[in-house]
């Protein structure tokens, strides 16, 4: 379900007093696609038209679009008030980055840092979640910035490779696999199996299975990475996972053990996306190029080293 917040009030605004689709976007840096799809969800959300779309003709507001476009105005005014009483940052910009929750960990701080030194005058937040949360905060234009899988988005993102991993198979040190230097989907679909519960790395698992001819036994969907970890230094079966934070110690204090999967086309590689046709004054697009150079360098502390426990 879509809730409205101060951005999505800022989009109606910027279309109210601009009077079209491609000033207003220039004016809150995003994207046009982006915005018309946000537009389009609000309406969805509100129940009526906001905005008069014809053929041809300049965008107009409706009856209740410019009632509403007046409040949030007012509403825009009052939470600029209340952040600062003098006024001073009315108009700061915003930037949200959104990044999935298993890859966070190890990349959303060191983004917002570069992102807070580059940019101060730009007010950054940042959210962490799953595939389907993120893609629709990017694609409803309320997020600028997604740090994530290339998973689920379609052609209408830019995109910036920052690293590729491969899948590791986790087990326990006295698993018949724990001492190999790597090993084979094939040899992997013999074995229970511990995957996540996340729908489209599911998918993705079961892509990579299926294109070798291959049933995988699932033992169990795990909703976290830890969850998984732990699973898997228990003996319930072995792990696939791509994000391998450093250490061979699960949250409970078992060991466990990682085995690269070696098999062609498995790795996956870890994206920046933005909207593509981001204006080139934006803070998005700032942005965009910030991470871009700054994580991409950093590709080191993402690099993935087998856990042998001896």
């Amino acid at each position: 379900m879509l809730y409205l917040t101060l951005r999505h009030y800022e989009y109606i605004c910027a279309v109210a007093r601009h009077g079209s689709l491609s000033a207003a976007a220039e004016a809150v840096h995003v994207s046009q696609p982006a915005l018309s799809a946000a537009l389009s969800r609000i309406e969805e959300h509100l129940g009526h038209p906001l905005f008069l779309r014809r053929r041809g003709a300049a965008l107009a507001m409706t009856p209740q679009g410019r009632l509403f476009a007046e409040k949030a105005q007012a509403l825009l005014e009052q939470a600029a008030l209340l952040e600062d009483p003098k006024g001073a940052s009315a108009g700061q910009q915003r930037l949200l980055l959104v990044c999935f929750s298993d890859l966070a960990p190890f990349l959303l701080a060191p983004a917002l840092k570069a992102l807070r030194l580059a940019m101060p005058e730009v007010e950054i937040s940042h959210r962490a979640c799953g595939f389907e949360p993120l893609i629709t905060a990017l694609s409803d234009g309320e997020a600028d910035l997604a740090i994530t899988y290339d998973l689920g988005l379609d052609a209408g993102f830019s995109r910036a490779e920052l690293q590729r991993l491969s899948p590791h198979a986790l087990v326990p040190p006295d698993h018949p696999l724990a001492a190999r230097d790597g090993i084979s989907l094939a040899e992997l679909a013999g074995h229970p199996l511990v995957l996540s519960q996340e729908g489209l790395s599911v998918q993705h698992m079961l892509g990579l299975f299926k294109t070798h001819g291959l049933v995988p036994r699932i033992a169990h969907r795990a909703d976290s990475l830890e969850l998984l970890r732990s699973l898997a230094a228990n003996g319930e079966g072995a792990g696939i996972s791509y994000s391998l934070p450093p250490g061979s110690m699960s949250y409970d204090g078992k060991p466990l053990c990682a085995v690269r999967v070696t098999d062609e086309g498995a790795e996956e590689p870890v994206i920046l996306a933005a909207h593509a046709e981001l204006p080139e004054a934006s803070a998005a697009h700032q942005a965009y190029r910030i991470l871009q150079r700054e994580l991409g360098a950093a590709g080191s502390d993402l690099a993935q080293t087998d856990h042998h426990v001896d």
